[in-house]
């Protein structure tokens, strides 16, 4: 899959501040290939220029970011016989989100990873993605994805400069907190800052908590305090980000799973021969399939690394919280353009 990404990406800045907290202290790290023998290959034109690519992320070394990056990086030089060299930069050392977005559009960087939020004010369809329970699972979220509906959101993006690589897996976020909210009763008044997405607002409005704006570098110390209830994050970045220092409870409400792009820019895209192009999209197919089942062990890990920390890891009432907060629809729907027709084809392919 390759399609592309978008212009406007100024507007997203809080979006982008808000989005992820990245954990850890690693430097930059550059990925290490061995090229196989030129047999193995893909034959390479005689015209042919080695080509040089910065991909960032925002994440640490430890996370499956870098995991997809890392592979990503090998085999893409296996592929090219060495031709094609991806230079890997962890934890927003090419700058966040909105940062990069801009140099992949200017062709200073080639590669990144993209959250859907982070696409809304450019492409206002990606909203879609904001919907509470729009998956039942991390699996079946992949499943739609890779089939004709990930597409149709990859071919929204041809507008703008960047190309859609594919789909990483989405990733479920849960509410940490001191309080364990076992139904929707218990997560009422609750302080809890999630991403300040507006459909992320609304889904949280409508089981009848607070949303409360914060920058994500505060939130540990604010749970500490008491100055919120909790918050929303992925089981693998409650770790990294030690909240189980400061949360007793990290509850699987499952409101939100959130898509990532793997994303490059057009001006380097163009810039490529057909035969590179092939090379790049063929590895990062391949890369995209290794990193949705290593997320998938790495989910389970960090859950059971959370217990082991001393966390209760609530199972709660699912279809309790989901009755109360689908009464968002309405109201995130009227603001994404063919709301309800894309919601249908979402529905329709998870049968």
């Amino acid at each position: 899959m390759k399609k592309l990404i978008g212009s406007g990406v100024a507007t997203v800045l809080a979006l982008s501040a808000i989005l992820t907290g990245c954990g850890g202290t690693n430097p930059a790290s550059q990925a290490t290939t061995n090229p196989v023998p030129a047999s193995e290959a893909t034959a390479k034109p005689a015209d042919e220029k080695p080509i040089e690519l910065k991909m960032g992320h925002v994440l640490s070394p430890d996370s499956h970011f870098h995991a997809l990056a890392t592979k990503f990086a090998k085999l893409a030089a296996q592929k090219s016989n060495g031709a094609i060299k991806i230079t890997i930069f962890p934890q927003s050392q090419l700058g966040g989100d909105v940062r990069m977005i801009q140099s992949m559009r200017t062709g200073i960087q080639g590669l990144s990873i993209t959250a859907s939020s982070i696409l809304v004010n450019t492409i206002p369809e990606y909203m879609i993605f904001d919907l509470p329970y729009l998956f039942d699972s991390i699996d079946q979220g992949n499943e739609v994805l890779s089939g004709p509906v990930g597409k149709k959101y990859l071919d929204m993006l041809e507008k703008h400069d960047l190309v859609g690589l594919g789909f990483l897996s989405v990733l479920e976020r849960n509410v940490f907190s001191n309080k364990a909210i076992q139904s929707a009763d218990d997560i009422n008044s609750l302080k809890l800052r999630i991403m300040q997405a507006p459909g992320h607002v609304k889904s949280y409005e409508a089981l009848g908590a607070q949303p409360t704006p914060m920058a994500y570098s505060e939130v540990y110390m604010s749970l500490q305090q008491g100055v919120i209830d909790g918050g929303d994050t992925t089981p693998d970045q409650f770790i990294m980000d030690k909240f189980m220092e400061v949360a007793k409870n990290y509850n699987l409400t499952k409101v939100h799973y959130l898509p990532l792009v793997l994303t490059m820019s057009k001006v380097v895209w163009d810039q490529m021969s057909p035969n590179q192009q092939k090379i790049l999209q063929e590895a990062a197919d391949e890369a995209l399939a290794y990193q949705i089942d290593y997320y998938k062990n790495e989910y389970a890990r960090s859950i059971e690394a959370i217990k082991q920390a001393g966390v209760s890891v609530v199972e709660s009432d699912v279809e309790d919280l989901k009755k109360k907060a689908i009464t968002s629809y309405d109201a995130i729907l009227k603001d994404i353009p063919n709301g309800k027709q894309l919601l249908e084809e979402i529905q329709a392919a998870k049968k």
